[in-house]
């Protein structure tokens, strides 16, 4: 009997490191949004915005909004 979705090593590995960067990068972005100063309610859309979207809200961030902060 031949298994069809046997997983090795190697895929093991790369399934570990996509999921710790799915995890990480907003995390990353989460701490640099705390961290900074924003206009109005721009922190907690932008908060509100990588927790519920993740990946894509992570990337707006760091394309859209870390021109938004604040320069102190």
């Amino acid at each position: 009997m031949t298994t069809l979705f046997a997983i090795g090593s190697t895929e093991i590995i790369f399934i570990i490191i996509v999921v710790f960067l799915i995890f990480l990068i907003p995390i990353i972005a989460l701490i640099d949004i705390l961290k900074s100063k924003f206009e109005g309610n721009s922190k907690l859309i932008w908060i509100i915005l990588v927790v519920f979207t993740s990946l894509i809200g992570t990337l707006l961030y760091f394309t859209i909004g870390k021109n938004q902060k604040l320069k102190v």
